[in-house]
């Protein structure tokens, strides 16, 4: 624990009994600097009114899951958010009227329900990242600072690969991929994002950027950004194995957020890495 933190910071966890949820709740149960408030999880899910550490680790923690999270009881520092687009946000109308903190890692949102996030950002302190991971927001960093210098004459194709029960596609880490390569080309991603093809397409054209989206087994969640040229290729390439990078992550992002004033924050601030890569 920080030396200037007086307190645990308290946490609820959203989407709880999900895979990313039941992950960081047996981090946030080993690490000292935090303590659990409450789950929260959908109407009618088996877990709702149990205990949350038997539930993970077979022993009585005092802290339970429901549908409510204005039954949790206070104080809650921060809420971290793995669930579905739909229950983020009812839960950051919550969050905002509440004035509790929020790292989100949900993904799959459209453009409307960003700008709702960000609009909540001006009352709470927010962390929105589609992926926790220290090694994949350096590798959103190493991708775009690659794009700025070679430009659109080397053709940006984005593969990614995730378990076949994954919702959403492509993924939110590959759309942030995607999404860096096209501010280093100064356009925006809408007219210039290819997200699949077949049949009889005519010549990729420049500034062009390919995204294609695969799924199958339990993948925990792979990318690769190929930048292509005549006679060679760059491949810059990202495996996780387990869901638990992603989750200490999201336990960084709750720890840096405590106390802090009302705003949109990214993993980058978190990590310190909005500076240029020299």
């Amino acid at each position: 624990m920080d030396k200037l933190t007086a307190q645990p910071v308290s946490v609820a966890v959203s989407g709880i009994m999900g895979r990313m949820g039941q992950q960081i709740a047996r981090l946030l149960f080993q690490d000292q600097s935090f303590v659990i408030a409450g789950g929260i999880e959908r109407k009618n899910h088996p877990s709702l009114g149990m205990d949350i550490g038997m539930l993970i680790r077979g022993t009585n923690s005092g802290a339970r899951v429901t549908d409510d999270p204005g039954s949790i009881p206070p104080p809650v520092d921060c809420i971290i958010d793995f669930s579905a687009p739909s229950s983020t946000l009812a839960l950051l109308e919550f969050a905002r009227k509440q004035k509790i903190s929020m790292v989100i890692g949900t993904t799959g949102f459209s453009q409307e329900e960003i700008e709702q996030i960000r609009k909540a950002g001006k009352e709470i302190a927010i962390v929105h990242s589609p992926n926790m991971s220290i090694l994949v927001n350096l590798l959103f960093k190493l991708v775009g600072f690659t794009a700025g210098v070679i430009g659109d004459g080397f053709d940006a194709e984005i593969v990614e690969v995730h378990h076949k029960n994954k919702v959403d596609a492509p993924s939110g880490t590959a759309l942030k991929l995607a999404e860096a390569i096209a501010g280093a080309y100064n356009k925006p991603l809408a007219g210039a994002a290819r997200y699949e093809r077949h049949g009889q397409i005519g010549a990729r054209p420049r500034g062009e950027i390919g995204i294609q989206a695969l799924r199958g087994g339990d993948i925990v969640g792979e990318h690769t950004v190929m930048f292509i040229g005549t006679g060679e290729r760059l491949e810059i390439t990202h495996r996780a194995t387990s869901r638990e990078n992603f989750a200490q992550g999201a336990l960084l992002a709750a720890r840096w957020i405590a106390g802090k004033q009302p705003g949109m924050f990214s993993m980058a601030d978190v990590l310190g890495l909005t500076g240029q890569i020299q």
